[in-house]
């Protein structure tokens, strides 16, 4: 059986290594959708909504208005900080697959049921485009 919830967030981002317009600062609407897999306990339930909120709610709102810059983007950290912003220190590119792979890690340490088999990380950079990867806990 599988659950799934969906979270949206509002983030800046540069990709400084791009050849592209996104080598700029700009920002997006993201939107995730976690998926858990597992068996029902006997209430039925996979795991409890209210439970995945409590899990990752705390994610989103560590990123929601905020610029995700990578660890050696000294000057953009350096502006960031002069103008008392918002931002979250990495050491990955802030693309769609790397900040899929930083849900997944982070949701997979957090204290999941043992009936928890698989997690599955959707992340839409923009509506028409995502990355989507998945771990198997058992």
């Amino acid at each position: 059986m599988r659950i799934a919830k969906e979270f949206r967030w509002e983030m800046g981002h540069r990709l400084i290594y791009h050849e592209g317009k996104c080598k700029n600062l700009h920002g997006h609407s993201y939107k995730m959708m976690v998926e858990f897999k597992g068996k029902p306990d006997n209430n039925g339930m996979v795991l409890d909504f209210y439970d995945v909120k409590e899990i990752i709610q705390p994610l989103i709102e560590e990123l929601d208005h905020s610029f995700m810059v990578k660890s050696d983007d000294a000057e953009l950290i350096d502006v960031l900080d002069k103008l008392k912003s918002k931002y979250i220190l990495v050491d990955f590119h802030s693309t769609a697959e790397n900040i899929c792979y930083y849900f997944l890690d982070k949701i997979k340490s957090s204290k999941l049921p043992s009936s928890i088999e698989k997690i599955k990380v959707r992340v839409f950079e923009t509506e028409t485009t995502y990355a989507e990867d998945e771990i198997n806990l058992k």
